[in-house]
This record gives structure tokens, sequence and C-alpha cells, in this order.
């Protein structure tokens, strides 16, 4: 008999039998991998935390005692032990659940999270407020070794770590984050792990040490021969220096040895704990265990294949144009060379491309550092990992006058990824920053242009410059021609009309020529405008047609709030431009998981939106030429 539909809510594991408990991990997986391929998903971190999730919800009352995850990718299986196991072919879909932990979705989800590096620093504050409250209840972080890498991680061990605060951190080591990890927290994991247990090393050194004279006079020389044989025999535990009290490494897919390890961590009284598990990601699925960068993520069965390329695939060759060109160029990501589609190039040029890992304060201060010596830096992040570094980018780049390039790849509304992946806010986070020159193209040609543009103007040290591009691919324009440098500040017609200006930026371009075509079977003729610039604005061309043409529309797939079209009001005010202007883009409100045309649609950012939206707010229009054609 199945094990799984009889598992509703977490308290439903404890009446199961041992042999139960084994096969309901079996048809956990069984279920995870055949669900996640029709919806699409992350299929590998949630597969290698099976066991460990359903000995985290048999030892721990959730939601009394608090489990804060590190990110979503590992917490399918919470999701599916929480009561949404029924639910799951509405994962990462419009007005389904989500791919991330959610508040608003269950109060198991105690914090959500979508970023790395996160789960510490939360769970340290809700330990604080049940300690301030008197309440008794226990608080653990489940968070990943990759996000180890993130600063916010250590800043959250050094605070609980100081404050020793009851707090108990669960690390799963698979020795991956998206790719496989970087860094010397990562060499001190591996060593841990192929070290000869710690509790037994430790074991045998107290055994030889006991065996000494115990005299108060060498009691100090007993402390540090101590120290000194530890770290003989054992890696140095940073974690203990942070304070906490370290339990492992144990495999992380013996259900009965996690459980026994995290139920003497929740008995244990003094202090914070860190139970290290060692863990495979993909576990207990063949092709996830022999590829687990491939099948981190998956998108869903039968999902058609695109005619053009990728734009993250026309951003990587033409990287690597560039990098041919110019020896004093190195390209940087944050634990994203396979996202951002640079991983071909780390054999290509060897020691021009560095990943940080998840630690993209550290990627934009270093490249910082790299041009203040010469060389130019092109910083590929995702739009919505780059807010983590804002402070860097305006504190260490843009105050010092320095020249990066900021490659915003998932630039818009990004789709199945949710509220916590969206890109919609880059526009109004750099452009406040003097000197930042800020562009967007309209498809996969003018792409490989604007990155040919940015490398020129940050190589000639007059500031630095972003390019945002959308997720997924292009209209299949042309990638085949000489690179070309456009000139700052300028905009392009691609179609004249005299009764209002579309004014459109990035993406929407297409979506906005299309719209046009559509009014003019009305008899409304318009401008179109391709802006490529949101910084500096192309201000004579604009305001030379506001003297002519009283009605603007702006067109962005951003937030309405601080974007494209709030420059643009600006500048009219600014001018005194007599124009009527209409702002389309995305409200002041969180945009969900769901396919990317979907959310397009929903805010009126595809042709048929955009023109609905001109012939609502001027019908007049409609109804002139209806009557100057019947009057014909």
């Amino acid at each position: 008999m199945s094990v799984l539909p009889r598992i509703s809510e977490p308290r439903d594991l404890r009446a199961l039998t041992k042999d139960e408990l084994l096969e309901l991990c079996r048809e956990i997986r069984e279920f995870t991998v055949e669900a996640v391929q029709k919806t699409g998903g992350h299929i590998s971190s949630s597969l290698g935390t099976v066991e460990l999730t359903v000995a985290l919800h048999r030892v721990f009352d959730s939601p009394r005692d608090k489990l804060v995850w590190d990110t979503g990718h590992q917490a399918y299986v919470h999701k599916i032990l929480t009561g949404r196991r029924e639910r799951f072919d509405s994962l990462r879909q419009f007005g389904g659940i989500s791919g991330f932990l959610s508040r608003s979705e269950s109060e198991h989800d105690v914090f959500g999270a979508g970023h790395a590096g996160t789960s510490i620093s939360a769970a340290h504050g809700m330990a604080i407020a049940r300690d301030l409250k008197g309440e008794d209840f226990h608080v653990v972080a489940v968070i990943g070794d990759g996000a180890l890498t993130a600063g916010l991680a250590f800043e959250g061990l050094n605070n609980v770590g100081h404050d020793r605060r009851r707090v108990i951190v669960v690390l799963n080591d698979n020795g991956m984050s998206i790719a496989p990890n970087v860094g010397a927290v990562s060499r001190m994991l591996e060593a841990v792990r192929t070290a000869p247990p710690y509790r037994e090393a430790k074991h045998v050194v107290r055994n030889v040490l006991d065996h000494m004279p115990g005299s108060d006079l060498v009691e100090e020389a007993r402390r540090r021969i101590f120290n000194s044989m530890k770290a003989l025999l054992i890696p140095n535990l940073l974690f203990e220096q942070f304070g906490f009290t370290y339990f492992g490494p144990i495999d992380g897919h013996d259900l009965f040895a996690v459980e026994h390890l995290l139920e003497k961590a929740r008995d244990f009284r003094d202090g914070p704990i860190l139970v290290h598990l060692h863990t495979q990601k993909g576990h207990g699925y063949g092709p996830a265990e022999d590829d687990n960068v491939k099948w981190h993520g998956v998108s869903a069965t039968g999902a058609a294949k695109p005619s053009a390329p990728q734009y993250t695939a026309v951003f990587a060759d033409t990287v690597r144009e560039i990098l041919r060109h110019d020896e004093r160029t190195i390209a940087i990501t944050a634990a994203m060379p396979g996202g951002t589609g640079l991983q071909p190039l780390f054999r290509e040029f060897p020691g021009r491309l560095i990943d940080v890992g998840i630690s993209e304060q550290h990627a934009v201060t270093m490249a910082g550092g790299l041009a203040t010596q010469g060389v130019v830096p092109i910083v590929a992040i995702y739009s919505t990992f780059l807010q983590r570094a804002y402070d860097q980018v305006l504190h260490d780049v843009a105050v010092q006058d320095l020249s990066i390039v900021l490659a915003l790849d998932r630039a818009g509304i990004v789709g199945d990824d949710g509220r916590t992946h969206q890109g919609l806010y880059d526009i109004a986070y750099l452009r406040p920053m003097p000197g930042m020159t800020l562009m967007a193209p309209r498809d996969e040609r003018m792409l490989r242009h604007m990155l040919w543009t940015a490398y020129r103007h940050a190589s000639a040290r007059r500031g630095s410059i972003a390019v945002r591009f959308p997720r997924g691919a292009g209209f299949g324009a042309r990638t085949d021609e000489p690179l070309e440098e456009i000139p700052l500040g300028t905009s392009e017609t691609l179609r004249e009309g005299d009764d209002l200006v579309l004014l459109a930026y990035g993406h929407p371009v297409n979506a906005t020529l299309a719209a046009a075509e559509a009014l003019a079977v009305d008899g409304i003729e318009a401008t179109v405008i391709d802006a490529r610039f949101a910084k500096p604005l192309d201000a004579e061309r604009f305001l030379g047609l506001a003297a002519r043409i009283p009605r603007f529309v702006t067109i962005e797939e951003h937030v309405v709030a601080g974007g494209f079209g709030s420059a643009v009001a600006e500048l009219f005010s600014e001018r005194g431009a007599a124009v009527e202007t209409l702002h389309i883009g995305v409200p002041d409100e969180h945009v969900d998981h769901g396919a990317q045309s979907r959310w397009r649609h929903h805010y009126g950012l595809d042709a048929e939106g955009i023109t609905r939206t001109v012939r609502s707010r001027w019908p007049q229009l409609v109804r002139l030429r209806t009557a100057e054609g019947s009057a014909g």
C-alpha cells in the first residue's frame, strides 16, 4: 500500500514504521521527478533533501517549531509533506503554488526565501523574539553549503555565535549551488568530509590528554596541546570558532542517523548548534545524480523549443568576441556560470573568467578594484540578484567614477520563479546614480551592439554602463553582423505617425510596433520610437516630437515607479512640454509566478494590451478617423 497518500500533514509521519518511512522516501522521489517534469522546476536540490526533510518533520513540531529554509530549491519535499501535494500540478503556474517558500501559502513556510544566504539571520531574529516573549520552541535554519559563499550567511553565523542564542543550523552540504561551489569554505568542508570522523578524532585526542598529569601548573599546557593535536587530526572547524557546537558530518541520506542527530541537537540546550550533513544533489534519481547541474532546474515536458536563440547565448557569444578583442577584459559571474551562458568561456579564457560564488557584493567591489587598474570588467548578474549589491554599485563604483559593465540578465518579467526573481526594479535603482548609463535592446541583434558599446564606453573610462536584457528567446534577428558602437543617448524611429508617439524601451518594442499596426486599422497613426537608452534620454528628439504631437505613451517591462516612463515625464516637466502622457508598465504590486506571456498580457505589455490601452485612453481618435473615412 502506498504511503505518500496517507501523509496530509507532518504529524502523520510519526505513526510510520521504519519500513514505511523508507518506502515514503522512495515514493517522494518518484512523485517529485514525475510532477516537476510536467510543470518545470527544481529537481536535484529537493531530491537531495528527502531524508533530511522527513527527519526534520518527525523530530520537530512545525509550525510551532520554526523551520527556516534557505531558498526554496531544497524545499519541495517540505511542501509535499505540509499539505500541498495535491496542488503540485500547479507548481510555478499562474495562480498556483510557488516554487519557493511563501508565508501567504502555508503556516509551515515561516520565512519566504528566493535569494540564498538569508536563513541564519532570519532564524536568529525568530530566536530573539522567542526569548523576548518567554516562549519555548525550536528554531532551525536549513542552509546549503553553496549559500555559505554569501556574506549574509557569515554575518548571521557571527551574530548567533556571539549571542550564544539557542539556534540550530543544519548544513546541507552537497558541494554544489547550481554550479560546483567555489572558495575556501568549500575546500574546508571537503576536508571535513574526507577527514576521520570528527567526534571519533576528538575522542582520541581527549583519551591521550586524560593520561597526562592534571596539576594546575600544566592545565594551560593541556589546553594548548589539545588544540594542537585536534588540528593535526581534524581540519580547522570554522563553526566551532564561531561559537557553535558542531555535530557531524554524517550521511544525509541515512534517514535514521539524521533523525538521531537532529534529536540530539533538539535536546541540546547550551548555545547554538551546527548539524553537518553530507548529501548528494539529485540523490536517488540516476539522471540527476549523473548531471545535477542540468537537473537543477528543468522546463516543463513538452514545452516548445524556441526557434530564435536565447538572449543569454547571444550575450555569451558577444562576450567571447570582446574577450578575444581585448586581453584587458575580464568577465565575472556570481555562482551562475551556466545561467549567464559563460560556462564554456572558462575553458577558452583561463584566468579571465571569474566565478565568485553567491557573492554579488564582492563581485561588484572586485570589479571596481579591477577598473582602478585599467581592466574592463563585465559583471554578469541577474537583475534581481544585483539588488543585493546596490550599495557596492553606488559606493564602490559610481561614487568613485569607475567604469565597469553591468550585464543584467533576466531583466523584466521572469515567469515561473515568481516574485523573488522578477527583474523589475533595476532602472529605478540604477538611474539615480550619477555617471551611470542605462541601455536595453529590442532584440538579440541590438544586444550585441549594446554590449560592444558598453565595452567601448567602459574601456575609455567614460563611466559605468548597464545593459538589461530579458529571459528567454529573442525574435530571430541577425546576430552575424560586425559589432558597431551606438552613440550614447540616441533613440531610433521605427515608424512615423502624427496622432501619438509610442515610446518603448527594451523588450516591448516589438509588441509596440505590432500595436501600431493594429491601431492603424482604426485610422490611428502612431510614431514608434525605440528609446534604446533610459539614461541619458534622447532629449532633443523626444522634445521635438512633443512640440508637434501632444500624446505620448511610454512602454517598459519594469515597475512604473522610477522607471523609464518616469524619466520621460521628468524630462517633459523640466522642459515645460505640454504633452499628455500615459505610462504602461508594472503597477505598484508584486508579480507572482506564471508564464512570461501570461503576465505580459495581464499588464497590457503585449500588442493586444497596448492597443486596448490606447483605444481606451483616446477613443476620440478612433471616432474621428471613422467619421473622416465615412465623409470621404
